[in-house]
């Protein structure tokens, strides 16, 4: 294979794993504060993503032979940073998992024009989708290659057949005090750091190509959402009835609220493919790192009746959850990224480098340049989104 290929075929690992679910949630909370100081948000946290992938590239090149983010933290962090990054990996994770139990089960809802309770939709989605689960990577690999392109067709037809309804008007809003509600999501939305040991081992330890690979797969999701932004802001009204702040209120998806103001029903219906395909294939990746983790951290074998028991340990939680509070999508999510997304996949890597270089003396052929100062700023980004997450919830 030739260099470019390799590489874009890593940028698009990257860029996968990064556009998901958190995208049907990222135009609904930013809206509040318009169209402009969003992309303000985008900007700034894509930079700060990108830069700490590039961390983890660091971190990876450390370490010798296969490695994940619980064996890079007790490296460089030792026993307390090994189970810090073992707790943060679990909330995260269960949130998400939440989040996509109740999105799923939301659209299950709405596909059968409501005639149900909003707690059946989760128990029927995952009595649909959860046995491939079960069934495990294979095969849920194989469903994935149709999901993946179900999920760019969906997206291109609602960009072909949405952009003529975009008002220009709608763009113009903004409210700068606001715009920091969006800054949570923006870090579930442009996570993918979990893959880069996978990538460093797919581009053969050569350093450049995987740098290559991260800041071109990071910056698709980022013109990506860019674009998802226009078109639901530029279509949708903020405060009318029907309207984002409406649907922000009621924990919907972005695609939600278009039937208000859509002519066409077949965009709406667009809109809803485009929203399953990435509420589904987020909802298998999640979930399968999360019982592979789980089979791993708990030391057992994988045979049919313990995968059965840690499918229960990964789904009865969030059920549960999802039964009792079903419009739970928009704050599972901001949980996940306002606190762990932020946590895991911001502030342990800068900690991580910052012991591995100036206390344990660690070198690689790759690190991140302007030392001191480049973390420093990394940290008071990440804190500040802490610090922020923290004052919303109070």
């Amino acid at each position: 294979m030739n260099k470019s290929g390799t590489v874009l075929h890593g940028a698009l690992l990257v860029a996968g794993t990064s556009i998901g679910g958190g995208m049907l949630a990222l135009p609904v909370l930013t809206s509040v504060g318009g169209f402009v100081p969003s992309l303000v948000i985008y900007i700034a946290c894509w930079l700060f993503m990108a830069c700490t992938g590039l961390l983890f590239l660091e971190i990876s090149l450390w370490m010798q032979g296969e490695s994940n983010i619980i064996s890079m933290a007790k490296r460089t962090l030792g026993e307390p940073g090994k189970w810090a990054a073992w707790a943060i990996y679990l909330f995260l994770f269960y949130c998400l998992t939440l989040a996509y139990i109740v999105g799923c089960g939301n659209l299950v809802v709405e596909l059968l024009g409501n005639r149900i309770p909003d707690w059946a939709g989760p128990i029927l989605f995952l009595l649909a989708f959860g046995p491939f689960v079960y069934a495990g990577a294979r095969l849920v690999g194989k469903l994935n290659i149709f999901l993946m392109l179900g999920l760019g067709l969906s997206f291109l037809a609602f960009v072909f057949f949405g952009w003529q309804y975009v008002n220009p008007k709608l763009l113009t809003y903004s409210n700068w005090s606001m715009a920091l509600i969006g800054l949570p999501i923006s870090f579930t939305a442009f996570a993918y750091q979990g893959i880069i040991p996978t990538l460093i081992n797919y581009l053969h330890h050569d350093a450049k190509k995987t740098r290559l690979a991260i800041l071109i797969g990071s910056f698709i999701p980022l013109v990506t959402y860019i674009i998802w932004q226009w078109l639901i802001l530029g279509i949708v009204p903020t405060e009318v009835p029907g309207g984002l702040l409406e649907t922000l209120e009621q924990g919907q998806n972005a695609v939600h609220p278009l039937k208000n103001f859509l002519a066409k029903p077949y965009i709406y219906a667009i809109g809803q493919f485009f929203a399953f395909f990435a509420l589904v294939t987020s909802f298998f990746g999640v979930t399968l790192g999360l019982v592979d983790f789980l089979a791993d951290g708990l030391n057992v074998k994988k045979t049919s009746l313990v995968k059965l028991a840690l499918c229960a340990l990964v789904f009865v939680p969030p059920l549960i959850i999802a039964l009792l509070y079903p419009h739970i999508f928009l704050i599972a999510l901001d949980f996940a990224g306002g606190f762990g997304c932020a946590t895991l996949l911001g502030l342990m890597p800068i900690l991580m480098v910052w012991s591995g270089r100036y206390i344990l003396g660690l070198h690689s052929e790759y690190a991140l340049p302007g030392g001191r100062l480049t973390l420093t700023l990394l940290l008071l980004f990440v804190l500040f989104e802490l610090g922020v997450e923290i004052y919303l919830k109070i």
